[in-house]
């Protein structure tokens, strides 16, 4: 053997890399064949022993075309393509012509069968096509789904058929089922082609992948048709084996994929597939099929703006000397080297210097107070009961679901800060303010003046109770805030303002009919007798008023404002230290006893009862000493049969004498001194809405019978004229 030149190594060492580079970049195993007329065949797929993985992908490759034809096995089904998921097969259509005379000429059908147990399976992404004008065909599948399918295609003339549109009108299209192992398709025809026959004689009906064929008016009479359409694919689906990526990797020996590759499950039938990880190509199945992919060969596959360098499973980028950056395309790129002077570079970096000195300091200061503001809020939320509150939640599923503890932020955003202009209400025991949250919800948010550390556990207990009113006519507790200095609670917002507004607004007349005043009466006394003996734990208002009876859009009524309620022991009464409530409306014998019972709320219901009949407020200086007091007033005009010169005249109008008279009677025996003798929330509620339904249905006889009695006719009809009170007045007990 001669010695090889110097100018012959680097040739032969070229050529050497030539081969590595072929080797890895193969599809086939060593020694099989790679392809059969134009059609690549990758394992593993192959067509002769050893170069297949098992029977179920041996091809075959039949010399006897020309080209040369790829067949799966010994099978007619012919192959197009191969790819590492699909393979595609030359068409097979069914074809029914007719003549003139409406007789069939020229018809088949076609079918098309894969191994039920093998690797292949007919993919979702095929159509089930008719093209014609007077064509059903009709599609049937066996061997492991039994599948029958039908499209109908018509059309009375060429005008109506639309270029690319298969939805019936000369062509149809419809999807196939997963898991098709063999089909077979057959054609029919409405009318014999006798209508259409002119333009189009024939019908087809075939399987193709979707984005293969495009639908136009030609299709329809071109004879060549049948041979253009058996060049559009029909796409297999296959993986390999029957077990899952998991059950496979069990077994090393039988596990199909090779180096670098990841593995997923088919979602068309059982079995796996094999894929190259990213930065990586090539054939997972071979054991070393897969080789890193050079991004910097293709510049579509890396994004440098400067200098690629390839690297294992991906590139990274660089910049040429006399510039610097990132040199990605996507980030700063190369930017070309300063030349300034070093002078104005020590200015700028001086400069730069400071600026970051005063943004650090800036950042450390807020995150100083932002965690000053953090610690105060957890001050405040442990000092106000949040971590008894969130016991209390964690015990009742159903409150928490309905009942959130809101951060002061939360908050702070739904007011813009608490501005004044969100302010729409003032009262003894805070302030009301109008909200949105994030979610769009509008809410009424209450924030107290003053709060009692030593009454926190007794608040978040009612919270917690509270929360558990499920009811109409009451308004929705939603949650509360305790990291500020006093709670924040965040109720339902109700629009339409309270039912003292609507009685004694502008002009000191009522804005209520007499139907809408009875019935929100009912209401406001139905929820009254919830709190009384509907509630999981039983709860006294102790502030009923016409201020804390609100109206949303429809005029229902919505009792609100607990900020005096008590939860009641089992014995249903209470002995409170301090009278609480608001003058006019305050129970006699509770302000005289202190003994707080469900009769309190009954008399300062009735109160709100004369309200509504008379127009006149709780407390009204134009009266007489002695008659400064509604309840006091209205019981002397009873006494007196005086009833109709105090009532308001469109009460009297609306309502009439007798049911002006009932309520009357009804409100009569809630402001009774002694609360023993005046009838529970509920049987007032009974009263109410059996007053409506005499009014709405007068031939519907009341049950109960001192009801009956409240609607008897009275004996006389006195003055209607109005005896209004211009001054109002909300004052309140001490608290």
């Amino acid at each position: 053997m001669g010695i090889m030149s110097k100018a012959q190594i680097p040739l032969l060492l070229l050529l050497y890399i030539a081969c590595l580079t072929t080797s890895s970049a193969s599809e086939t195993k060593p020694g099989c064949q790679s392809e059969c007329g134009g059609v690549t065949i990758p394992y593993p797929f192959g067509t002769e022993e050893g170069c297949y993985r098992d029977e179920w992908f041996a091809l075959t490759c039949n010399s006897s075309f020309n080209p040369p034809r790829l067949f799966i096995g010994s099978s007619n089904v012919d192959i197009s393509h191969i790819s590492y998921t699909e393979v595609k097969l030359r068409n097979w259509i069914a074809r029914e012509c007719y003549n003139s005379s409406g007789q069939v000429v020229n018809k088949n059908s076609a079918s098309i069968e894969v191994a039920e147990e093998g690797p292949f399976v007919f993919s979702t992404s095929n159509k089930f096509t008719s093209v014609g004008c007077d064509t059903v065909a009709v599609i049937e599948g066996s061997k492991g789904l039994n599948y029958t399918g039908g499209c109908l295609s018509v059309c009375s003339n060429e005008e109506t058929v639309t270029n690319g549109s298969c939805s019936g009108v000369g062509c149809c299209q419809t999807t196939i089922p997963k898991g098709l192992k063999m089909y077979s398709v057959g054609l029919g025809s409405l009318n014999d082609h006798n209508q259409s026959w002119s333009f189009n004689p024939c019908s087809y009906g075939f399987i193709v992948e979707e984005q293969a064929y495009n639908f136009s008016l030609r299709d329809l009479t071109d004879p060549d048709f049948l041979d253009r359409i058996q060049q559009t694919p029909v796409v297999l689906d296959w993986a390999v084996g029957k077990e899952t990526c998991e059950e496979g990797r069990r077994n090393s020996t039988s596990y199909a994929c090779g180096k670098l590759t990841s593995c997923s499950n088919s979602d068309n039938g059982p079995g796996y597939r094999c894929s190259c990880i990213e930065g990586y190509e090539g054939n997972p199945y071979l054991p070393d099929g897969c080789h890193d992919t050079d991004e910097c060969q293709d510049p579509s596959k890396n994004n440098c703006d400067g200098i690629c360098h390839n690297v294992a499973g991906g590139f990274s980028c660089s910049c040429p000397k006399g510039t610097h950056g990132d040199g990605r395309k996507d980030g700063e790129g190369c930017i070309p080297d300063s030349k300034e002077v070093p002078l104005m570079k020590i200015i700028l970096g001086t400069g730069f210097g400071l600026l970051f000195a005063l943004v650090v300091s800036y950042w450390l200061y807020w995150v100083w107070r932002k965690r000053r503001l953090m610690n105060l809020r957890e001050k405040f939320f442990k000092q106000n009961g949040g971590l008894l509150l969130q016991q209390q939640l964690s015990k009742h599923e159903s409150i928490h679901e309905t009942t959130k503890i809101f951060t002061a932020g939360e908050l702070e955003r739904a007011t813009e800060n608490f501005a004044e202009i969100h302010i729409i209400g003032r009262g003894g025991y805070g302030t009301v303010y109008r909200g949105i949250l994030s979610d769009q919800r509008v809410v009424a948010i209450k924030k107290s003046e003053l709060v009692d550390e030593s009454q926190i556990e007794q608040f978040i207990n009612e919270v917690a109770i509270l929360s558990q009113i499920n009811h109409r006519n009451v308004v929705t507790l939603l949650g509360c805030c305790l990291e500020t200095e006093v709670p924040l609670l965040v109720y339902e917002f109700i629009p339409n303002g309270t039912l003292f507004h609507h009685i004694h607004g502008e002009g000191y007349e009522c804005s209520l009919s007499w139907k809408n005043r009875v019935r929100i009466a009912a209401e406001t006394a139905g929820a009254l007798a919830y709190l009384h003996s509907g509630a999981a734990v039983p709860i006294f208002h102790r502030d009923v008023k016409s201020t804390n009876i609100l109206l949303d859009s429809n005029y229902t009524a919505k009792v609100s404002d607990f900020g005096a309620s008590r939860l009641v022991p089992t014995d249903k009464t209470q002995i409170t230290t301090l009278v609480q409530g608001t003058l006019g409306y305050l129970d006699p014998e509770y302000m005289q006893t202190s003994q707080l019972t469900d009769k309190s709320d009954v008399y300062s219901f009735g109160v709100v009862l004369v309200e509504l009949l008379t127009g006149e407020m709780s407390l009204c200086f134009k009266r007489s000493q002695e008659e400064r007091s509604l309840s006091i007033y209205f019981l002397s005009a009873m006494k007196n049969d005086r009833l109709f010169q105090i009532v308001e005249p469109r009460a009297l109008d609306e309502g009439g004498t007798v049911e002006v008279l009932a309520v009357a009677e009804v409100a009569k025996r809630c402001l009774r001194l002694k609360g023993e003798e005046r009838p529970t929330m509920k049987e007032v509620a009974s009263l109410l809405e059996g007053l409506i339904t005499k009014s709405s249905h007068p031939w519907v006889p009341l049950e109960h019978e001192e009801a009956k009695s409240l609607l008897l006719e009275p004996s006389y009809r006195g003055d209607y004229s109005l005896n209004s009170c211009a001054i109002t007045s909300s004052l309140e007990a001490p608290r």
